[in-house]
């Protein structure tokens, strides 16, 4: 056992737990954050999804201790009070969710993806590198959140609702 500082959602956290403990577990089982999905638990799904210093990372996949001292953000941390998140209220506008098990995961995907285009991170499908931001459109949306899987196929909604936030 270990006690392991995190700051999540801009509180400070001590968690006593397993070294081997993921940080999905810890959220979960030690903070009460049950927006993260443990839905494949091997990083192929992307349910567990989470903010890590603005960037996306699979939760199940990353171990508790290595994150001390990290901003994390979950899906509970996007919203303002009572003010969604744009990508958030993206989701809610266009109905981009079925059953919803998936849905915190793709939301903090999304809003990692519409960073990275601002930075002008290319894609697979990006056609020349890009000299400033990367304009998203169907393609680089669909790419960009391959590795978000939804067993209802909400994905007609979901892509309209990450271009309607990335305006």
């Amino acid at each position: 056992m270990s006690r392991v500082s995190l700051r999540v959602n801009g509180t400070d956290h001590d968690v006593e737990c397993d070294v081997r403990t993921t940080l999905l577990d810890a959220l979960r089982e030690h903070l009460d954050l049950v927006g993260a999905k443990k839905g494949c638990d091997h990083g192929q799904c992307g349910a567990c999804t989470i903010l890590v210093d603005g960037r996306r990372i699979n939760s199940c996949l990353a171990l508790a201790v290595a994150y001390q001292g990290r901003e994390i953000t979950t899906v509970e941390g996007l919203s303002d009070g009572d003010t969604l998140h744009p990508v958030q209220q993206a989701f809610v506008d266009n109905d981009a969710f079925q059953c919803g098990y998936c849905t915190s995961g793709q939301i903090c995907s999304a809003v990692a993806v519409i960073e990275e285009a601002k930075q002008g991170w290319p894609s697979a499908v990006t056609d020349d590198p890009p000299e400033a931001d990367i304009e998203l459109d169907h393609d680089e949306v669909r790419e960009r959140m391959s590795g978000n899987l939804c067993r209802c196929g909400a994905y007609a909604n979901i892509i309209p609702a990450v271009l309607e936030a990335s305006e």
